[in-house]
């Protein structure tokens, strides 16, 4: 397996299932109503906003795949559009799900000598990084999300 194979099934396996640590975001998000998802516990982001936050980076990455210029700023990358309905929310988690498998596609199809190459600027390092950064981010955020769940369920099954 070359080791742009190897990342693009680490990405799929945390987006959709398979990583040694038997957590993923599809599993996790599954039972997760859009009122849970838009609920903030604590001054914690919310699920919603988590979810995005991830693709938005994942997404800005795909887009340099694409030959696009990066163009991704952290102020932007909490502004989701409001979810006011599970309808909103679907569309969230579909669109989430779709970007992750185009971006482990991309992620297949990349030559394997621009892995070490710079990746859209010399400041931002290879391409390497990149990859690994998204998947490090999104893993770091699975596990607020997960802690953000087991609080909301918690607290749902507490007597008031």
């Amino acid at each position: 397996m070359t080791l742009r194979e190897q990342i693009a099934k680490q990405i799929r396996e945390l987006y959709f299932g398979g990583t040694w640590t038997d957590s993923n975001i599809k599993d996790t998000l599954a039972d997760i109503s859009w009122q849970e998802a838009t609920t903030v516990v604590y001054s914690f982001n919310t699920i919603a906003t988590l979810v995005y936050h991830t693709n938005y980076f994942t997404c800005a990455v795909l887009n340099v795949l694409q030959g696009e210029e990066l163009n991704a700023h952290d102020k932007l990358s909490f502004n989701h559009p409001p979810i006011n309905n599970q309808q909103d929310w679907e569309k969230m988690l579909v669109k989430t799900f779709t970007d992750a498998e185009i971006f482990a596609g991309l992620v297949e199809e990349l030559p394997e000598h621009r892995i070490w190459g710079i990746f859209s600027d010399e400041k931002y390092g290879t391409y390497y990084r990149n990859l690994l950064g998204i998947i490090e981010h999104t893993h770091y955020h699975l596990g607020q999300i997960v802690l953000i769940k087991k609080i909301i369920h918690q607290q749902s099954e507490s007597p008031a």
